[in-house]
């Protein structure tokens, strides 16, 4: 059983963290490129999909850290400190998201609607650089999770640097 759902967990990870990473690495980018370029609706389209990748696999990607624990549980490592720091990190990266990231990319696709563009607005272009910041903390955090998850400090298995 510990090993179908560490399968489980390793295929979420793979298909859900990945897209949603990839996908918030490249709307900063092309929120740029839709913001400087308004009668252009295909960039602003690249960027609407971005976000809606980015949205849609976070909410998916929650099996990845359900499937995680039931994986702990099933070969009694939940009180591993590898672990818990990776537990640690993962909340830091859904705080990121959640509070941080997908509000940004959502104010930027709200101002990228020609229907919807307010006047009064304050000015957006500083948003996609700091957006560019938080996602690559919000990187950063899942490769230092990958890390944690395959060297596993203090691991008995004999894998490890």
């Amino acid at each position: 059983m510990s090993a179908f759902l560490l399968s489980v967990h390793v295929l979420a990870a793979i298909l859900t963290i990945g897209p949603v990473a990839i996908a918030a690495s490249m709307f900063p980018r092309f929120a740029r490129l839709a913001l400087a370029s308004p009668d252009d609706p295909r960039k602003a389209a690249v960027a609407r999909i971005l976000h809606r990748v980015t949205r849609v696999y976070s909410v998916i990607a929650v099996l990845v850290p359900v499937f995680g624990l039931a994986t702990a549980a099933s070969i009694g490592v939940l009180g591993d400190a590898w672990l818990i720091a990776s537990m640690i990190l993962t909340a830091i990266a859904a705080v990121l998201l959640i509070a941080f990231i997908l509000p940004r990319q959502s104010r930027l696709v709200r101002a990228l609607d020609p229907d919807a563009a307010d006047p009064a607005q304050p000015s957006l272009d500083r948003i996609p650089g700091s957006l560019s910041m938080v996602t690559g903390i919000f990187n950063v955090v899942w490769a230092i999770v990958v890390v944690l998850m395959i060297y596993r400090p203090g691991s008995t298995t004999g894998v490890g640097l």
